[in-house]
């Protein structure tokens, strides 16, 4: 007779958030690689398909805007991900190029950094068809004239999308370290801006 196993206990934060209803979480995050073209800076939204993101996401995808087209994050024509996922593009889209590299690479990635968000547990699997995201996607305008790479990209992007929903789901940074942190954490653009160099 075959032996049974036994399935992996889950941690006590885990199965608070399957019973704990997730209203509203947002997160951040940047990841990039040695070229400008390859950041990746998403922002996420994160809550029950029942309450305000719920709302907001089905009134994305019903409020279409020239050049700033919201679409579900698959991975591939005919599979949607669970949890459903908008994304949204932070740049006025105008060259076909841009939109097939965002729609492309971009969607790819972000796609697959929900589900390994799913694998990880930072999205208990209990909650994929309960929950929505909204991803708002920065993609450097300049990949329409780079040679660039789109693996490099897919990278970039899926691990900051994932970066950022590991955030969200954890209340990260928390208000404990912004208060200790707030005087040492510079601003980037600003800090160009102090020394000259914008």
């Amino acid at each position: 007779m075959a032996k049974k196993t036994k399935s992996p206990k889950k941690s006590k934060k885990a199965k608070k958030l399957v019973n704990e209803r997730i209203v509203l979480r947002t997160g951040e995050a940047l990841v990039e690689a040695d070229e400008a073209w390859s950041a990746a800076e998403p922002e996420v939204v994160i809550g029950e398909l029942d309450g305000p993101v719920g709302y907001a996401l089905a009134n994305l995808m019903g409020n279409q805007v020239k050049g700033h087209t919201k679409v579900f994050a698959i991975l591939n024509s005919d599979v949607q991900v669970r949890p459903a996922t908008v994304m949204v593009s932070k740049v006025t889209v105008a060259s076909e190029k841009y939109t097939n590299i965002l729609m492309g690479t971009v969607q790819a990635a972000i796609a697959h950094a929900v589900l390994d968000s799913v694998r990880a547990g930072d999205i208990p699997k209990e909650k994929a068809n309960d929950l929505g995201i909204i991803v708002s996607v920065w993609l450097d305008p300049s990949i329409v004239d780079a040679d660039f790479d789109p693996q490099v990209l897919f990278e970039t992007n899926r691990a900051a999308t994932a970066k950022a929903i590991k955030k969200a789901m954890n209340h990260e940074p928390g208000i404990d370290w912004l208060l200790k942190n707030q005087e040492t954490v510079p601003h980037y653009f600003h800090q160009l801006a102090l020394e000259k160099k914008l």
